[in-house]
C-alpha cells in the first residue's frame, strides 16, 4: 500500500477504501487502528472524487461537431 495518494489510480484507491470500509464495519480493529485507517479512508475518498472530478471535465470537453465528428477543446 503506496502512502502517496497520488500514485494510485482511481481503481487501486477505489480497492484500498473498500478495504477500510470492510475492516471498520468488522469491528475488529484497536481503536488506534481504526481511526487511522478511518483517516487513510477519509483521504482515498477525497483522492477518488479527485479523480473523477479530472475524468468528468475530460469527457465535458469532447464536443460532437455537427457533422458527427468529435473535437476535443481546450480544458484551459
Amino acid at each position: 500500500m503506496t502512502d502517496d495518494l497520488s500514485l494510485l489510480s482511481f481503481e487501486d484507491a477505489l480497492v484500498q477504501l473498500e478495504e477500510i470500509v470492510r475492516q471498520l464495519e468488522g469491528g475488529q480493529l484497536r481503536l488506534q487502528d481504526a481511526i487511522a485507517s478511518y483517516e487513510r479512508g477519509a483521504a482515498l475518498r477525497r483522492h477518488c472524487e479527485s479523480k473523477l472530478n479530472e475524468a468528468e471535465a475530460r469527457v465535458q470537453a469532447i464536443i460532437q461537431r455537427a457533422d458527427g465528428t468529435l473535437e476535443t477543446k481546450s480544458m484551459d
